[in-house]
């Protein structure tokens, strides 16, 4: 098939090389025209407008949007909506919350153009592994687009998830989950880290042991045995940990439907936590215990 690939970051890079060695035709555009020049000496056709992506395709028309979520896919999309014909097709990747797909796809039905929301599971180890994809949209725009799903994905690596907004959906709850695991991993690393047998444990093969049969078996393991591997104390990373949105929307869904979600609850708050070099919380903590048992408090650091 030949599509645009709109937004050539970690994501959008990779996923455009993968479909190049796919067989498929791959229009390039970045905002950076360098990304798109450096597919082009991998096969891609690179252009430095939206309008030059557009005119660059055959009708019926692809249009892959992979840009962060917010103003930057806004814009593009707003674009896009003036330059794409009738039985054309979006397919917006990005991490987007899937309120905004319930807002965006009645104006590019107005025009008959099929609006795809698509939410895309691989990071930077998509091109070689592939890309688990979650679709939302028309079942007819799911059905035109699954030769490109196909060399996207891993075997069995890609579903129908239902109408506008499921795709977007389905990531939000899959980026949710993995928090929570995340978090979990965490905690049980840093419990042996504090035990006493904190010298005897070899973290790394730790994680390549519990990978095989174990019931925590994963691939976030696997990555964590390769973390291990490179530095058991982790000294060449700082503590902070930032949060990509999902894990918010999700909780805010959760509120909504009172559904109770402790663990990720308590899995965004650490990461909340991780931010506060010196929190005003556990000052308050530190001073309410002194106060109440005298117990000792630690002076600020310098």
């Amino acid at each position: 098939m030949q599509i645009a690939m709109i937004g050539l970051g970690r994501m959008g890079g990779n996923m455009a090389r993968r479909l190049l060695r796919g067989g498929h035709e791959v229009v390039a555009y970045n905002r950076t025209r360098s990304k798109a020049d450096e597919l082009a000496t991998e096969g891609a056709k690179a252009v430095g407008s939206l309008a030059e992506a557009v005119a660059a395709l055959r009708a019926p028309r692809v249009a892959w949007v992979m840009l962060p979520a917010g103003d930057p896919t806004d814009q593009a999309l707003d674009e896009l909506a003036g330059l794409l014909s009738p039985g054309d097709m979006v397919v917006e990747g990005g991490n987007s919350r899937y309120t905004d797909d319930l807002r965006r796809a009645p104006r590019f039905a107005e025009k008959s153009i099929h609006y795809v929301d698509a939410g895309v599971s691989g990071g930077i180890w998509g091109l070689a592994k592939g890309y688990c994809t979650m679709i939302g949209g028309p079942k007819e725009a799911f059905a035109a687009m699954e030769p490109l799903l196909t060399t996207l994905a891993p075997p069995q690596g890609y579903m129908y998830c239902g109408p506008t907004g499921a795709g977007h959906f389905t990531k939000m709850i899959h980026n949710a989950i993995e928090y929570g695991m995340m978090q979990a991993y965490a905690e049980g690393f840093a419990v042996i880290e504090a035990s006493p047998y904190k010298d005897d444990v070899d973290l790394s093969s730790l994680c390549h042991l519990w990978n095989q049969g174990s019931v925590v078996r994963s691939w976030l393991l696997e990555l964590a045995e390769d973390l291990f591997r490179k530095d058991p104390n982790l000294s060449f990373l700082g503590p902070e940990v930032e949060d990509s949105g999902e894990g918010r929307w999700t909780m805010l869904q959760a509120i909504e439907q009172a559904v109770p979600v402790p663990v990720l609850a308590a899995s965004i708050f650490e990461r909340f936590r991780s931010r506060q070099a010196n929190s005003f919380a556990d000052r308050v903590l530190a001073g309410l215990r002194n106060e109440f048992g005298g117990h000792q408090v630690s002076k600020p650091k310098s």
